[in-house]
């Protein structure tokens, strides 16, 4: 009987995150509350930095970007932002988009695997995504509730299941 598997990974849709920021932009520059407080939100590849006027303004742009976020079902856990620091006259934040599971991250889910999951159930590191196999599809399954369950400090979707 062949083995079933599938993979754990750590990876946000490029498109859903250019729309997030896309609309942020938008907003931050239609709503009132935005207007002459020099509030940006800058993007590239992995990076956006937001700037304003105020550290509140800042905080607030920021709020507007992680609602955004939360609504194109991206996690909040893949964006790593710093508090507002003063850069001459505007305050700015920035916030690097975290993708693939680190090796110590992987330890973790790999240990919550063998402990807690059906023991024919194994897993392998593989660069920075985790495979998960099986002889039965519902100890795959299983296995990814336990996973979505289990709180972890970054985010994870399951793809190619086989």
């Amino acid at each position: 009987m062949a083995d079933f598997s599938f993979d754990i990974v750590s990876k946000a849709d490029r498109m859903e995150v250019d729309n997030a920021v896309n609309q942020a932009i938008r907003e931050i520059a239609t709503r009132f509350d935005f207007k002459n407080t020099g509030a940006e939100i800058e993007h590239t590849a992995d990076k956006v930095k937001i700037t304003a006027d105020t550290e509140e303004r800042c905080k607030a742009a920021l709020d507007v970007l992680k609602d955004k976020w939360v609504k194109r079902q991206l996690s909040l856990k893949q964006l790593d932002t710093t508090e507002p620091a003063l850069s001459g006259k505007t305050y700015s934040i920035s916030a690097t988009i975290k993708e693939g599971i680190s090796s110590e991250n992987a330890k973790k889910v790999s240990k919550l695997i063998r402990d807690e999951a059906p023991k024919s159930v194994k897993s392998q590191i593989q660069g920075d995504e985790l495979r998960v196999s099986s002889k039965s599809k519902d100890d795959l399954q299983d296995t990814m509730t336990l996973i979505k369950n289990s709180d972890f400090d970054f985010a994870v979707q399951f793809t190619n299941f086989r």
